[in-house]
């Protein structure tokens, strides 16, 4: 009885985390974040469990690092995307010096900076991931262009392999 509980309680925590990544990485499309690659992470954990999401895990990893591969494909997009995460650290450090409401702000200064600590560590959080996934980016892809051919045929077999089923 008892590893019945206890298989009971670990596919609901598969079950919590995977939900979790994948609502987190939605908002993240949006948001400040590595959104495809929670949403991936999401998907990877729920396959183990289903397996309509088996079937988007293959895909939905092309798709993350076609996007990676497509960030370093040129200096001026290395730049841009290295600029881009450091702003995001760097907000995410304003949330947590938490500086008071300038002068110019139109609102009450208790609606300066919602969110608080939290936010400012996961902006840094995000800043970080997305550094590394550059830095991986670049090692891998930029100067590659056989790396990122491989990487498209790929993602049209497995297109390819989503409309046969």
């Amino acid at each position: 009885m008892k590893s019945l509980a206890g298989a009971a309680a670990k596919r609901l925590a598969y079950e919590i985390v995977g939900w979790l990544l994948v609502v987190a990485g939605i908002a993240a499309l949006i948001l400040p974040g590595p959104g495809l690659l929670m949403v991936f992470g999401g998907l990877a954990v729920l396959s183990r469990q289903y397996a309509w999401a088996r079937r988007y895990v293959e895909p939905v990893r092309l798709r993350a690092l076609r996007g990676a591969a497509e960030g370093v494909e040129t200096w001026p997009r290395i730049v841009a995307s290295t600029l881009g995460a450091l702003s995001i650290g760097a907000v995410g450090v304003v949330f947590l010096v938490k500086p008071p409401a300038p002068h110019w702000w139109p609102l009450e200064a208790s609606l300066w900076l919602l969110g608080g600590d939290w936010t400012g560590v996961t902006l840094i959080g995000s800043c970080i991931i997305a550094l590394a996934v550059l830095g991986y980016s670049y090692k891998h892809f930029h100067g590659h262009p056989d790396a990122r051919h491989q990487l498209d045929e790929s993602i049209e077999h497995t297109g390819e392999m989503n409309k046969v089923a």
